[in-house]
């Protein structure tokens, strides 16, 4: 018995000196965890609970520049609920009351409302929704219900804010004005003037501290932010909603009318380079026309025929001929190195002058004047092309813009076919908007100036930034071949090319374009870019544009004066007659029978005055008014047209200041 005593008594004690030497390890364990480790470990909790959330910065808005809002950020809000944050008392106190204002403003009843806060509540829901997509207004008015408007502590109020990007003229220029955002691979895409000038519409992002309360939960610390977010600039850009409207929905009725592929087109104000208008639509597959790609500026094709601007320039600025040179332009075709040069109509024009030709917009005479001119020295051709800029990028704001290509001797596509094919547009590539460039030097008597998609950046009614004309060469040519190129111009649309679109209201001048696109890729893959540039009015050009529209149904049409000249008449039609205008009132000397008269009525009744009252039944309402204030007598008036009673009698002392009734009839 004393032995079996004994060997519990040891089990007692090895027990009893296992469990002291477990808590000591762990009260060298907490020791070292608070004193030794205690910062790491407090670091690593709050990292996991606790964590700095971007507050982002509400985007500057795009205007146009009649102060139209083309794109804007709105404030998107999501309320949750955290169940376990209010206490008991104000829970019991408020729900109800919280219940009601919630179901007057999102619409359900208010048992419904108050049921489900006391089971979020009953299950220890930290993130029950309440509404979203709330508006800023919204979200005010819901903040300020009883209970929530304790704030995230006491009240349980968890607010979640996302920015919408909206573009209140809906997808009119969409490209244009553009966006900013990432990529399907994590790339910043960065599109138009949204992209373009995105560090002034950006701002500042705010910071705020938040606590994690569940699974990708999170509510704030405090109700106000670490950092407030600072809002970013406004943008005024060069757009005119007007002019866009109209040039939008021209484009548009031709593209769909010709079935085309896609299309663009340019309005710019002629002095400034402000671009007012702008449009790029490309056919889905249901038939439907979008802004998806940004043609003016990205895309770079051989023009065809509206080159033979800067042909005809260079031919008349290095004297090589002048307008009356005349061309055997033969049956309408002539070989050039193998092959042949022909004309659109396939019989030719006979013998035609330069100017004439270029009215008609004979290529075989184009080409003539070309190889003639420039066949012993391809470089001086090349060299003047150059001195025009066509062989440089703009430099526009937008990103993405096509760089010209101008071949010249020693390249590589260089053969002796080169230049005349040049001479019509063909064998060298430029944009839309390249193209307009220099038909608007021309309209600007020789000075070309960059296009312009922005005005001003602002800061509230402060301007940041003021974007002006810029000069990209002061003259590109000559005035006296200015003032040639922009006669015969206007000869294409009185009788050239253009002769459809002539109207004897208003002036326009310009040049149509047709070509061949994927001509060496086989005749099922060729199609036909049909274009038209010019400026308008045309004796003092105030606006350029260009309409270049794509792969046109062929059965309908492909010929630049059908399928896009309509667009630049709609265009310049619109401008001429609905923009309201200041006119001059002229020969403000002349006499007007019918007013001499009236004086000269009036006149006699009031030299014919006595001291009485004047006797002014039968007179117009607005003349004895008149003549019975000049006499000192306050005038009230009942009804309108002629005097047919009068209060006080004809011949009646006056009296200052004596009211006196007249009753028209």
């Amino acid at each position: 018995m004393g032995v079996e005593d004994k060997k519990t008594s040891y089990r007692i004690y090895l027990v009893a000196v296992a469990i002291f030497v477990m808590a000591l390890l762990v009260s060298i364990k907490l020791t070292n965890i608070q004193w030794v480790e205690g910062d790491y470990y407090r670091q690593l909790a709050k990292e996991r609970t606790v964590k700095d959330f971007t507050i982002p910065a509400n985007r500057g808005n795009v205007y146009s520049a009649d102060g139209s809002l083309l794109a804007t950020s709105i404030p998107n809000y999501t309320v949750r609920f955290d169940a376990l944050a209010p206490t008991r008392d104000n829970f019991n106190k408020y729900a109800q009351e919280l219940a009601d204002s919630l179901s007057v403003m999102l619409g359900r009843p208010s048992n419904f409302y108050h049921d489900e806060l006391r089971k979020a509540r009953k299950h220890n829901n930290r993130y029950f929704l309440v509404a979203k997509g709330l508006s800023y207004t919204e979200y005010l008015r819901i903040k300020s219900f009883p209970l929530f408007n304790l704030g995230a502590f006491k009240g349980g109020i968890i607010t979640e804010q996302r920015t919408i990007r909206e573009h209140p003229i809906g997808r009119i220029a969409e490209r244009t004005i553009g966006y900013e955002r990432m990529g399907h691979s994590g790339e910043n895409l960065e599109v138009g003037i949204e992209g373009a000038f995105a560090k002034y519409l950006n701002g500042k992002d705010g910071r705020q501290m938040m606590q994690k309360i569940a699974k990708n939960h999170w509510k704030p610390i405090s109700d106000v932010n670490q950092v407030e977010p600072v809002d970013g600039y406004d943008i005024v850009s060069t757009i005119d909603v007007y002019i866009q409207d109209i040039a939008h929905h021209a484009l548009l009725k031709q593209l769909e009318y010709y079935e085309a592929d896609h299309g663009c087109v340019v309005v710019m104000e002629t002095k400034t380079g402000y671009v007012k208008a702008i449009s790029n639509l490309g056919r889905n597959t249901d038939g439907s026309y979008t802004e998806t790609v940004n043609y003016a500026v990205w895309e770079a094709q051989e023009p065809g025929s509206t080159f033979k601007l800067p042909v005809l320039a260079a031919l008349l600025e290095d004297k090589k001929v002048d307008t009356s040179k005349v061309y055997d332009t033969r049956n309408g075709s002539i070989p050039f190195a193998g092959g042949n040069v022909k004309d659109s109509n396939g019989k030719g024009y006979g013998k035609i002058s330069l100017a004439r030709g270029f009215e008609l917009s004979s290529n075989t005479v184009m080409a003539l004047a070309v190889w003639e001119s420039y066949k012993d020295n391809p470089k001086e051709f090349i060299q003047r092309l150059k001195s025009f800029g066509l062989n440089k990028k703009l430099g526009v704001a937008l990103k993405g813009e096509a760089g010209p290509k101008i071949p010249e001797p020693g390249d590589g596509i260089w053969s002796k076919a080169t230049m005349p094919r040049m001479g019509f547009g063909y064998g060298l590539s430029m944009t839309p908007l390249q193209t307009l460039t220099f038909y608007n030097a021309i309209a600007n008597n020789g000075e070309m100036v960059r296009p312009l998609f922005v005005k001003e950046i602002k800061e509230w009614d402060k301007i940041i930034k003021k974007f002006d004309k810029e000069v990209i060469n002061p003259k590109v040519c000559s005035q006296e071949t200015i003032n040639q190129v922009r006669a015969i111009m206007q000869n294409v649309v009185k009788k050239g090319t253009g002769s459809k679109l002539y109207s004897p209201d208003f002036s326009m001048a310009g040049k149509t374009g047709t070509a061949q696109v994927n001509y060496g890729a086989g005749k099922d893959n060729m199609y036909y870019s049909s274009s038209f540039a010019g400026y308008f009015p045309a004796e003092n050009p105030q606006y350029s544009c260009i309409i270049v529209i794509h792969k046109p149904s062929t059965s309908k049409g492909y010929y630049g004066a059908d399928v896009s000249g309509p667009v630049f008449k709609r265009i310049a039609q619109k401008i001429y007659t609905d923009v309201p205008s200041t006119n001059e009132v002229k020969r403000l000397d002349k006499k007007i029978k019918k007013q001499d008269e009236l004086y000269a009525s009036y006149d006699t009744r009031m030299n014919k005055l006595t001291s009485g009252v004047p006797n002014t039944i039968g007179m117009s309402g607005m003349d004895a008014v008149a003549m019975l204030g000049n006499l000192g007598l306050k005038v009230q008036v009942i009804g309108m047209g002629k005097v047919k009673k009068q209060s006080l009698a004809p011949g009646q002392a006056i009296t200052k200041n004596q009211t006196i009734i007249l009753e028209l009839s």
